[in-house]
């Protein structure tokens, strides 16, 4: 017997007929979860075919919020472009610029002032705390703990003021430039930042306790969600949730840019690959940053007067060529590919995101588990939707 379901999905029935025959019920329901739904972050949509309550296959259907970015690239000169860039993920904004600016200075050669050097991986840095503590407030809200989130916020809020102190803007930034930054740090800004990172390493431990002791919480995490090494590199997923499945890969170490090569980079990792092994990662990262955050006001301090960005022409034309520059952004790798035919606007500009290869491993992790455990484990996957789509 078959009929249509609510959802759009068949629902089949197998039943046995005759004197003694037991009854055979095999149900499989096309459910989809989004494009608007709570657990998904922004509007992404989950085609789930479940069995009962267990999923038995899951389908990641994106492009809801794609806005051409990279199309609109080549249509902005090399200033403009950056605005577009900020905003794909709205959590990592100054991240977002940094990979436009490093790849134009490298077509040209340009070597950008230490001090600007110094000033961009410190604001990285403060970036990377403010985009972690969004995933560590609102991942235990999905699980039913409300407190956390306040606590993330008030750290955030402390934050946030300092970088609007010296941009202007809360989410979306817009203080890079090709050459460096748009003006110099604020007279007592780095006093105001130092405070701020003390403030928010000491009150880390208060979301630190409610959530490792919890046993909700470590009930609905530890075993779920596993993410193993192989699927990983197979699939290119990579950040904290690499990092969690024990690839142990971080460019700011391996491969470094703006002051990384000279800050001692610590890289946090696990080997269980589940939901709560993502939920340390992130929480270890933050304390790492709030580290490499004062060691860069540390070496600010010491570095003499001295400009902190490049004049530039007025119209700025890049050289004919083509080049890869990625960096370590919050939620992964974030890469940009440049092809320049020497004019004042890219040829073509190919935006690599971290959250598209994060959110379509779901299609192998999701097969197995409870509709339940699914909230938990897409709370985990640190994505942003806007990031996906671009």
């Amino acid at each position: 017997m078959t009929g249509p379901h609510a959802t759009g999905g068949p629902i089949e029935r197998v039943v046995g007929i005759g004197a003694g025959a037991k009854e055979l019920a095999t149900e499989d329901m096309i459910l989809n979860i989004g494009p608007q739904h709570p657990s998904t972050h922004g509007v992404l949509r989950l085609r789930l075919t479940v069995d009962g309550e267990r999923i038995a296959s899951a389908e990641p259907i994106v492009g809801y919020m794609h806005r051409g970015a990279e199309k609109l690239f080549e249509v902005r000169d090399y200033r403009q472009i950056i605005v577009l860039a900020n905003r794909h993920d709205w959590l990592s904004a100054f991240a977002n610029e940094l990979g436009v600016v490093l790849a134009v200075e490298r077509m040209l050669g340009m070597e950008v002032p230490v001090r600007a050097v110094w000033a961009r991986t410190l604001l990285a840095e403060l970036n990377r705390v403010l985009n972690h503590l969004m995933f560590l407030g609102s991942y235990p809200l999905e699980l039913g703990a409300i407190t956390p989130i306040f606590y993330a916020f008030r750290e955030r809020e402390m934050l946030q003021a300092v970088m609007e102190e010296i941009s202007g803007g809360r989410m979306h930034y817009m203080f890079n430039r090709v050459g460096g930054l748009k003006e110099d740090l604020p007279y007592g800004w780095l006093d105001r930042v130092a405070a701020t990172v003390g403030d928010t390493r000491g009150r880390l431990s208060d979301i630190e306790n409610l959530i490792y002791g919890n046993e909700i919480f470590l009930a609905r995490t530890r075993g779920v969600g596993v993410l193993d090494r192989e699927t990983i590199l197979q699939y290119g997923v990579s950040g904290p949730i690499a990092r969690a499945s024990g690839v142990d890969l971080d460019l700011r170490r391996d491969e470094p840019y703006l002051a990384y090569g000279e800050l001692p980079v610590k890289v946090a990792t696990r080997t269980a690959g589940d939901c709560h092994a993502r939920f340390e990662v992130l929480l270890d990262q933050v304390k790492h940053s709030l580290d490499l955050a004062d060691a860069c006001v540390d070496r600010l301090r010491s570095l003499p007067p001295g400009p902190i960005n490049q004049r530039l022409p007025k119209v700025l034309k890049v050289p004919e060529g083509h080049t890869y520059a990625w960096t370590e952004s919050p939620l992964g790798l974030n890469g940009y590919y440049l092809v320049s035919r020497g004019e004042k606007t890219p040829w073509r500009l190919k935006l690599r995101s971290a959250s598209y290869n994060n959110v379509q491993v779901l299609r192998e992790m999701l097969p197995g588990h409870l509709i339940a455990d699914m909230v938990a484990i897409l709370g985990s996957m640190f994505f942003v939707v806007g990031d996906i789509d671009k």
